[in-house]
């Protein structure tokens, strides 16, 4: 028994050394001195610095936080009140409706960013940051549904009960029970939401127009010309970010 959970605990630090030692090997070039990201010179700040002085790359962070904020709060809007609705509906129904809204997560993100493109080519509609936020909104939408009704489903009913009771409307046990039982759900979501947007490449690639460059397309760009320490930096503080943020986002969830 002991044998066997020996070779456990190998197989899972294996697992996590293939997982993010390319991560912490990205995090430590960032801090080197060498242009060349192949040989070590010592530690060094200047590609921490030389991000502030690049001002193609912070537009395109100015981009990417935009849509990270605007399609997190719609995602937000329509995903908190379509986990309450679904709620009230027959148990049959309500599961035809979730199945259908989980279709975003589902199919390939490719699919995805040409099905956008084409719809938008459709309606001639340019495209540009708002074509973006739309796709980004699409799959932040189940993403958020699915963490407030895992939350919904642990709240006691008969809270709900209590507050009819003592004469409180739909709209105010809303207001005053269900909403604020549901803060660490929404907030976590915001968060995830928030992080996945951040992070998305493939359906802003189909989705972006002239103007609308965010930060994952800009990295894109600059690898493809050859790779620049500057993206050590950036990548590695995007990391940080992004992990900082689920962790909250999990935090949040379990309160």
């Amino acid at each position: 028994m002991k044998q066997a959970d020996g070779w456990l605990w190998r197989l899972s630090l294996a697992n996590l050394l293939f997982l993010y030692g390319p991560i912490a090997v990205l995090i430590l070039f960032s801090f080197n001195a060498s242009r060349l990201s192949a040989t070590w010179q010592g530690w060094s700040l200047q590609w921490y610095r030389a991000l502030w002085a690049n001002q193609a790359l912070l537009a395109a962070t100015a981009n990417s936080l935009l849509v990270a904020t605007v399609s997190t709060l719609l995602a937000l809007l329509l995903g908190v009140g379509l986990a309450v609705g679904l709620e009230g509906l027959p148990g049959r129904r309500q599961h035809q409706i979730e199945q259908a809204m989980l279709l975003p997560l589902v199919i390939p993100e490719v699919m995805m960013g040409v099905s956008l493109l084409l719809f938008f080519v459709l309606l001639h509609i340019p495209l540009s940051l708002t074509t973006v936020i739309v796709g980004h909104t699409l799959f932040n939408v189940p993403v958020v549904m699915i963490i407030v009704r895992a939350r919904l489903r642990k709240l006691d009913p008969r809270l709900l009960e209590v507050a009819a009771d003592l004469g409180a409307s739909y709209w105010d046990a809303l207001r005053y029970v269900t909403i604020p039982l549901l803060r660490p759900a929404i907030v976590g979501a915001a968060l995830m939401a928030f992080t996945i947007s951040l992070d998305d490449f493939i359906v802003t690639f189909f989705t972006a127009g002239p103007g609308a460059t965010t930060l994952p397309l800009k990295v894109y760009s600059m690898i493809k010309s050859g790779m620049s320490p500057e993206i050590n930096a950036l990548s590695a503080l995007f990391v940080v970010l992004s992990m900082g943020l689920i962790g909250l986002s999990l935090l949040l969830q379990r309160r």
